[in-house]
């Protein structure tokens, strides 16, 4: 079992028990961290606030990237309750609803902006905060998707923002390196989550990577948990700047997959 007995972790971007975040919440907690998690706004806080006592968080805060402040009191909670961190889950993305679902070409500059600030920018501000908590070294994992590296249909401006995020990543380890501080991205095949439900054929997005993944499956959330905390153990400690890909094996395939050439059109039972 990986052992996370002592360290202090920081949560950001649950918004309930279906996020990408929470599985990895879960492991760390089973692994013995200490966790500070946040919320966005009051309306999520009554679908956070459950599962921040399941993991029993002795912080608990609200943290809206966008708005001013919010991260530099989390940070300043983290720095008075423990006096370090060890690692952080970054999970935040936001498009407007017209430019994720219009094309990219029609995309505003104001929404383009947004999109950049909430979804890329707070990772480097995450970073920069985090910096002078990580005395003995880190680790920073944010989540991505494919999108980032080549055209998914329907994912509009998300794909070049994941881009930026996949290169941001780079940077960030690339500086923070010398400390000790790890920086890597987890790309996560597509799940059923509410964020995924604002994209435009999300469900025939997720029946077509089960057909062509070579494992004939999606992933689930507790996929990605499982990854999240092998980043934020010392098993992984001499990997940094790095992309893993959480997603059966979507992103080896070609554009026609292995199951349509050979006239497979079910995903693969799992053996009982």
């Amino acid at each position: 079992m990986l052992e996370l007995t002592g360290r202090n972790g920081l949560v950001i971007g649950i918004a309930n028990e279906r996020s990408l975040a929470w599985p990895g919440a879960l492991h760390f907690r089973q692994a013995g961290a200490d966790l500070a998690i946040t919320y966005v706004g009051e309306r999520a806080r009554p679908h956070v606030a459950p599962l921040a006592e399941r993991v029993d968080a002795p912080i608990f805060l609200p943290c809206d990237v966008g708005r001013a402040g919010e991260l530099e009191a989390v940070f300043a909670a983290i720095r008075d309750t423990w006096g370090r961190l060890d690692f952080v889950l970054h999970a935040v993305g936001k498009a407007r609803p017209e430019d994720l679902r219009g094309r990219l070409t029609d995309c505003s500059a104001e929404g383009f902006a947004e999109a950049m600030t909430v979804s890329v920018h707070s990772l480097i501000a995450i970073a920069r905060l985090a910096e002078p908590l990580m005395t003995h070294g880190g680790s920073l994992i944010t989540l991505s998707y494919l999108g980032a590296e080549k055209v998914v249909e329907h994912y509009n401006v998300m794909g070049p923002v994941k881009a930026a995020l996949e290169s941001t990543v780079r940077y960030l380890a690339h500086e923070l390196g010398p400390k000790g501080i790890r920086v890597n991205a987890i790309s996560a095949g597509p799940v059923a989550t509410r964020a995924a439900s604002g994209l435009v054929g999300s469900t025939d997005l997720l029946a077509a990577s089960a057909k062509i993944a070579p494992l004939r499956r999606n992933i689930n959330t507790d996929d990605v948990g499982l990854a999240a905390l092998l980043l934020a153990s010392d098993y992984t400690a001499a990997i940094t700047g790095e992309t893993l890909h959480v997603d059966a094996g979507v992103h080896i395939e070609g554009p026609v997959g292995r199951g349509q050439m050979q006239g497979e059109t079910e995903p693969r039972k799992k053996e009982t």
